[in-house]
């Protein structure tokens, strides 16, 4: 919570201090609710396991023909060898990639790859080329600072996020640049594992931890190793260090002088790795739903379950209808993970997306990973909850079975791999990931609290996967006057709103908003936070924050009696 400011009472006034931190609760707010758009959403934080994705089909990484269309102010020069961080850079201008669904946003953009060394270690060595676009902004007058993206995951797919990136204006002002991160979908190489995607396709209807359901994983991730290792791709390279020198050279690739970063969840990792290593060109940084790279870990993880989950349960004891409703959220919740962890419920549940009913199990595991990866709307989990007590896990079930369809390809695991095994598995024994459960969650059985929530099972993962500890040069709090700008959701259970207050202790000329009733991903869900983002862009040490004071989270839903 922001200090001096209630986040479920009473709006309060900004307090400005070097860095400001705001509190902020919810409605007026145009949260995003449909289960499409959730799905997407979660596909695009922090790895999920289980992720809702759309339809079940191949997504190869095909370019397709340029469009016609405005002219970018930051024209893509020809084939241009960067003076970043390394003279084996170049942009290539090429076509934008052909996505499944057509993204209107890129039959203006200007495209191509910039083609960088796989190793910096090694600048002569292999080459991998990565997806880019420059998406012109809208305005006829539109700032000489444009803004590049840093997206989630790891491993997330980039360009899908633009119609959320678009419609929350990140182009308005601006002119917007896209890049896939190394091994990303539409790069050459794409670190997709299709039999990461089938196993998780199969794993909703098997036990979470159970010793069958971990040999089918590791056995999916040594295939997934095998084949990306066989083509001769050193998986030691995809880290958040060549990650950020990507960005560094992509920015005197395109010529650009000086711009602004907004990065999301692992983006948001990966943009304060960006400051702390490439300071040049750098005007303003926006990091939304801040993931630390000092502090992110497998514990790490619990302390972002539990301060969500708490703030959510609060804000239901905070509105009249909900407490009377429900009085009794934890202890439910308490009593059904510990039930169901025992004793699974075993259905046959059709998957929101559509198709033939699918085998589904419920333990108590499944019921954590499916709230924090927010694959209930989080106005209906306390009425989740709920039902679930009576014996009506169909919320629950549904929300599991949405996992059993993946689109396959579309998630770059060999990326997520090696950033989750180099820079946040090590370190931490088994022993830290249960005594950080416990102390979250005291009542839960210890076989659900071995696993952190959405990282299952990674440190057999990490033992196959074999990259260096890299934990020394990335665990490293950044220290800079750039101006940012932290925006948190309070409900999010992936990345716990307080971390930001911390980090913003070494970030002098930093803003701190917390959007109380967003989970992870606030921009696209909070017309407020987008207000917010313009303004700072337009003025980084004085944001315009006047929408935040009126702000109030969105009634839970209240099912009859």
């Amino acid at each position: 919570m922001a200090v001096g400011m209630h986040v479920f009472g009473p709006p309060g006034t900004v307090n400005y201090a070097r860095s400001a931190k705001i509190a902020a609760a919810s409605p007026g707010e145009a949260a995003v609710d449909s289960a499409e758009e959730q799905d997407h959403m979660a596909e695009h934080g922090l790895r999920n396991g289980a992720a809702a994705a759309g339809a079940a089909l191949a997504l190869l990484a095909v370019l397709g023909p340029v469009s016609a269309g405005a002219a970018s102010r930051h024209t893509i020069p020809g084939d241009v060898t960067g003076p970043g961080t390394t003279d084996a850079s170049r942009f290539l201008p090429g076509p934008c990639p052909r996505t499944p669904e057509p993204i209107k946003a890129l039959t203006t953009a200007r495209c191509g790859v910039l083609e960088v060394p796989e190793s910096r270690a090694r600048p002569r060595g292999r080459t991998i080329r990565l997806a880019v676009a420059v998406i012109p902004a809208t305005s006829a007058k539109p700032a000489q600072d444009p803004v590049v993206f840093m997206s989630g995951g790891p491993g997330g797919e980039t360009f899908g996020d633009i119609p959320f990136l678009v419609d929350s204006g990140l182009n308005r002002d601006r002119d917007l640049i896209i890049m896939a991160q190394r091994g990303n979908l539409y790069d050459k190489p794409n670190l997709a594992c299709p039999e990461l995607d089938g196993f998780y396709a199969k794993s909703v209807g098997l036990p979470s931890y159970a010793p069958q359901t971990e040999q089918l994983m590791l056995k999916a991730v040594k295939r997934c190793r095998d084949h990306l290792t066989s083509g001769g791709i050193d998986l030691s390279a995809y880290n958040s260090t060549e990650n950020a020198a990507d960005f560094a050279d992509l920015r005197t690739a395109l010529g650009i002088k000086q711009w602004n970063v907004y990065g999301h969840s692992y983006g948001s990792d990966l943009a304060t790795t960006y400051l702390r290593l490439h300071l040049q060109g750098i005007r303003a940084v926006a990091l939304d739903s801040f993931t630390p790279p000092q502090s992110v870990s497998l514990p790490f993880a619990w302390a972002g379950a539990k301060e969500g989950l708490d703030n959510l349960f609060k804000a239901c004891a905070a509105e009249p209808r909900c407490k009377s409703r429900y009085p009794n959220l934890a202890r439910t919740l308490n009593e059904q993970v510990t039930k169901l962890e025992v004793k699974p419920l075993t259905l046959n549940v059709r998957p929101p997306q559509g198709g033939d009913p699918v085998k589904v199990v419920l333990d108590g595991g499944a019921l954590v990973n499916v709230l924090v990866a927010k694959a209930i709307p989080l106005v209906d989990v306390p009425a989740a909850i709920e039902e679930l007590g009576r014996g009506h896990p169909e919320r629950f079930a549904r929300a599991r079975a949405s996992g059993s369809v993946q689109v396959v390809g579309q998630m770059a695991y060999g990326l997520t791999n090696s950033v989750v095994c180099s820079e946040w598995v090590p370190g931490h024994p088994a022993s830290d990931v249960l005594n950080a459960g416990r102390r979250a969650f005291p009542d839960w059985p210890d076989s659900v609290l071995a696993q952190a929530p959405q990282l299952t099972f990674q440190n057999q993962v990490c033992r196959l996967w074999n990259v260096p500890d890299r934990t020394a040069t990335q665990r490293v709090a950044p220290v800079s006057s750039v101006p940012t700008l932290f925006l948190n959701g309070t409900f999010d259970m992936k990345t716990g709103a307080s971390w930001a207050q911390k980090t913003a202790r070494t970030l002098p000329r930093s803003t701190t908003v917390e959007v109380p009733g967003i989970g992870h991903w606030v921009v696209p869900q909070s017309p407020c936070a987008q207000k917010v983002l313009a303004s700072f862009f337009t003025r980084p040490t004085a944001p315009d924050t006047g929408c935040v004071a009126s702000l109030r989270w969105e009634p839970f839903t209240i099912t009859p009696k």
